[in-house]
């Protein structure tokens, strides 16, 4: 059994940018508290790895940024997802297949 830790954390940025943007800031945050080493792990992604995370982001690859910290592991794992808007259906006719949708008898409660 390892006496590792680790550290999970979850936020929602909008573009490669944001990401990149809320790793840096994060561990801009916790390097004044980070052992030496770890200092320095943070402080090479920061000046040399950043870049390389934003490329990877703008093609939609996943990336990680860890430090090791006494015996725990930070990782701030970030990935691409590509969701569709909504579309606003105030004053907005609802596609013709929108009608066409019969709900079951078993969602019929639901209404």
């Amino acid at each position: 059994m390892s006496d590792s830790k680790s550290i999970a954390s979850t936020a929602m940025p909008y573009s490669a940018a944001q990401a990149d943007r809320w790793a840096a800031v994060a561990l801009r945050t916790i390097s004044p508290a980070l052992d030496p080493d770890a200092s320095d792990e943070a402080w090479a992604w920061l000046y040399d790895g950043r870049i390389d995370t934003r490329r990877a982001l703008l093609r939609m690859e996943p990336c990680t940024v860890s430090v090791t910290h006494a015996s725990t592991r930070i990782t701030w794992t970030i990935r691409p997802v590509v969701f569709l808007p909504l579309s606003h259906r105030q004053g907005v006719e609802l596609p013709a297949c929108a009608h066409d949708f019969q709900p079951n008898a078993s969602t019929q409660h639901l209404h």
